[in-house]
């Protein structure tokens, strides 16, 4: 088939098709544009930096909102085993937990000074002991995200039943609700920033400090009313009394500490966000964290002690919750009680809430980093719709729902899976600080080793006591879980480096131009055809664009009928002339390898490389694709397994294709005449052309108030500032080393051309610049070259090229710094016509 080659006009007017055809949106694209509105662009992705104020409110949630119920679960194993004295040993029991709380602050001040990218212990563990390591690191990270949205969302609805006592039988049902809801919110591109996230922190931190210190005061005037222990649904306080030292008793103190573990979850929460902090994040980590920890302890202490002055008591049905009854015991049932205790509720379940939607920032963000160390897979490293990692979304989503149900949104069903997964953490990132200070030995090393080391220890011992107290109650499936995805981690970290191993091995063969890969001159294009009809006559439309050293249509006899049909239609139309038509025979049907072998001896016996062609016709109804194999894909897979053969599938919508015909026939019509009225306008004078390539009526060609014009309004050798985004950046052109940059606004597109450059900061795909010079031509189209060049914020102009409300840019405060607005090169060179 011959190619023809188009003229300058016809180029002049190429971008004007291509910018005009309509491609349908499929109907998934649809609905997600309706619930999740319109797609962001990557120039919005950016992240707002924290001062530590707001960062303390909007990070510390998860580890807050903890104390929500952490004296709860301790009271569920102290009551049940030692009566009333539980109470009593309730006040010890919390000071064992606020000792590792101040240990494990400890640890984590010099993870947040020392590694100051997001990460957390994973990176700890990988910068010091590797990445199979690190993979233990990931699995119990992963694993307590999961359990957290679980846990948190749990304890919301526990919350909100507490006060409202009808929705009990509904709670999981409101559960799975709250979850699909945050899931939605975070797939709209809710970001964990600013006040509205750092509000629900402070709001329960000043609600419940109120509560303590009102219950304080009550029981220091002995004003402050017990519970009784006899009350209807209210857990069976037991008359026996175990002593303290017998070996059931410390199995249930253990137990009892085990559950108080839940109370530190949400520590590493700094260290995973320190990132965000504002200059210096290190240091600024470091006292949020001392904060986060100071209120944590409060609260706890704060709690527990109204708790046991009022005899609190857990209930069977997991509601009212502790923290529920010591409110309303310490505010009283006045109309102000009633209303305190009212606010006190909505603050607990906004916090609860809130605390369940970090793991949907912190569980894809992790999966992201795992999957670019290529241990997850790498769907986990696109962003979405709206720049969220959508599909660590989902499986966050998923599991945290399955977890909830089977835990019936229990908050002491679903602590087993708990602290093995935090408490993982802490100490794999205990120990990776103790290496870190081992080998680097910076000053007071050893004082930071034994708190790092200690820390780790500390951790790992509570790690085995809740692997053994907990193990009938749901630990044990953390336990086989746990190595069970760390040996999948493993396994796809092996795939992954097989293939890049054979990636590597083919690029060296190339590179040495050996003759394990000899480059071919000839080019034969082999197109399948199995009827002739549209999808094959695009085909062969496509093959002619290849200019193959030799083109041929090829049929794999599987009916002797049809291909002597299929013969006469090609003879009778034509097609011999231009396309020689083969037949191939294939007795036993296996089409498939006969495909491979026509394709093997065509390299073979021609010495030439070889692409086959296949014609795919695609069907918009599942009922229509129902009634059609998938037989491209798999000679394309089988394709790919033989040197020198190369596979592509042309496809053609059966539905929407013919109508695309049309418009493109209209849109060639529409062309012609822009080309002629081009021709009419283009004056040539020793060879060089006077006007615009093309010009649109229907745009200004006078400059806006900051003297910007419109690109489509440009003309040949007028001095223009122009204004838009950059879609293309090509690096190396005809001319020689070079950076070209296409730049379009709303009214169209131009070239940008650096001589000399392969590189210019900010000269990428997305920046928005302004740019000034004198047009030129390149190849057929207008363009500056070694312009003036200034970048603009990342919002001074929309994705589609309009300017946003129709609003100057204000360029007193760029998006990015100017790298250099001096011509990037001194001789600018004069762009002739070829």
């Amino acid at each position: 088939m011959t190619s023809v080659q188009p003229t300058r006009t016809e180029q002049a007017a190429a971008p004007a098709i291509a910018a005009s055809v309509a491609v349908p949106e499929r109907l998934s694209y649809r609905v997600k544009r309706v619930l999740l509105g319109p797609p962001l662009v990557s120039s919005q992705l950016h992240e707002e930096k924290l001062s530590k104020k707001i960062a303390l409110g909007v990070l510390s949630s998860d580890c807050i909102s903890s104390s929500a119920y952490g004296t709860e679960e301790m009271l569920i194993i102290l009551l049940g085993v030692f009566g009333l004295a539980g109470f009593h040993i309730l006040a010890p029991m919390t000071a064992v937990i606020l000792v590792i709380l101040v240990l494990m602050t400890l640890s984590y001040r010099e993870v947040v000074m020392v590694y100051t990218r997001a990460g957390g212990s994973y990176v700890v563990c990988r910068e010091n002991f590797g990445y199979k390591t690190a993979q233990i690191a990931a699995v119990a990270l992963l694993i307590d995200y999961i359990v957290t949205v679980a846990v948190q969302v749990a304890a919301a609805v526990a919350a909100i039943t507490s006060a409202i006592s009808s929705l009990e039988e509904y709670k999981v049902e409101i559960a799975v609700a709250i979850i699909l809801l945050l899931a939605f919110g975070n797939l709209r591109g809710i970001r964990e920033a600013g006040q509205a996230f750092a509000f629900p922190t402070y709001f329960f931190f000043a609600s419940t400090t109120v509560v303590i210190v009102i219950g304080v005061i009550r029981e220091l005037l002995g004003d402050l009313p017990k519970y009784a222990i006899d009350r209807p649904g209210q857990m069976a306080v037991t008359d026996q009394h175990h002593s303290i030292l017998s070996g059931i008793a410390v199995f249930y103190l253990l137990k009892a500490f085990a559950n108080g573990g839940s109370s530190l979850t949400g520590l590493e929460a700094i260290s995973d966000g320190v990132s965000a902090f504002k200059t210096p994040p290190g240091p600024n980590a470091r006292k949020t964290l001392g904060l986060m920890s100071g209120m944590l302890a409060f609260l706890v202490v704060g709690v527990g002690y109204l708790s046991m002055e009022t005899h609190a008591a857990p209930y069977t049905g997991g509601t009212p919750t502790v923290i529920s009854q010591v409110a309303k015991a310490t505010l009283g049932t006045s109309l102000f009680g009633h209303l305190g205790y009212t606010i006190f509720t909505i603050a607990t379940a906004l916090i609860l809430i809130t605390g369940a939607n970090t793991p949907f920032t912190g569980f894809p963000f992790l999966a992201n980093f795992v999957a670019e160390d290529s241990f997850l897979p790498r769907q986990l490293t696109r962003r979405g719709h709206r720049l969220a990692f959508s599909n660590g979304i989902f499986i966050l989503t998923g599991f945290s729902i399955v977890l909830l149900i089977v835990g019936r949104a229990k908050v002491d069903a679903l602590v087993p899976f708990y602290s093995l997964g935090v408490f993982t953490g802490f100490t794999l990132a205990g120990f990776g600080m103790a290496k870190y200070h081992t080998i680097h030995k910076q000053q007071g090393w050893k004082k930071k080793w034994w708190i790092n080391a200690s820390g780790g220890a500390l951790s790992l011992t509570i790690v085995v006591i809740t692997a053994v107290v907990k193990f009938t109650e749901g630990a044990w499936v953390v336990l086989v879980l746990g190595p069970l995805l760390w040996w999948v981690l493993m396994r796809l970290n092996s795939q992954y480096r097989a293939e890049a191993r054979s990636l590597d091995l083919v690029t060296a063969a190339i590179g040495k131009g050996g003759a394990g890969a000899p480059n071919y001159a000839r080019h034969v294009v082999l197109v399948l055809v199995d009827r002739l009809d549209l999808a094959v006559v695009r085909g062969l439309r496509y093959a002619g664009s290849l200019r193959p050293t030799e083109l041929r249509a090829v049929h794999v006899v599987l009916d002797a009928e049809r291909a002597d049909e299929l013969q006469r239609s090609w003879i009778e139309r034509g097609l011999g002339d231009r396309v020689p038509l083969e037949l191939a025979e294939c007795p036993d049907r296996r089409l498939i390898r006969a495909v491979a072998e026509i394709s093997l001896g065509a390299v073979v016996g021609e010495r030439a490389e070889v692409t086959v062609l296949l014609p795919r016709r695609t069907f918009k109804r599942v009922s229509q694709r129902i009634l059609h194999d998938r037989t491209a894909d798999r000679i394309a897979a089988a394709m790919a397994k033989i040197p020198h053969v190369s596979a592509t599938i042309v496809p053609f919508d059966t539905t929407l294709d013919a109508a695309q015909e049309q418009e493109l026939e209209r849109q060639r019509a529409k062309a012609k005449e822009r080309a002629a009225l081009v021709d009419e306008q283009v004056a040539f004078d020793d060879g060089a052309p006077k006007s615009a390539l093309a010009t649109d009526p229907d745009v200004p060609s006078e400059p806006d108030d900051n003297g910007v014009f419109p690109i489509a309004s440009v003309k040949w050798k007028q001095r223009v500032t122009i204004e838009g985004r950059i879609k293309i950046v090509q690096v190396g052109t005809t001319a020689g080393k070079s950076l070209e940059a296409q730049v379009f606004d709303a009214s169209g597109g131009m070239r940008l051309l650096f001589f000399g450059r392969t590189r210019i900061p900010g000269i990428e795909p997305g920046s928005i610049v302004r740019v000034t010079g004198t047009v030129g031509e390149y190849k057929g189209h207008l363009a500056l070259a070694n312009p003036r060049y200034e970048l603009l914020p990342a919002d001074a102009i929309k994705p589609d090229g309009r300017k946003p409300d129709g609003k100057k840019p204000d360029l007193k405060k760029p998006d990015l710094k100017k790298p250099d607005l001096r011509n990037a090169d001194a001789t600018k060179p004069e762009l002739k016509k070829p």
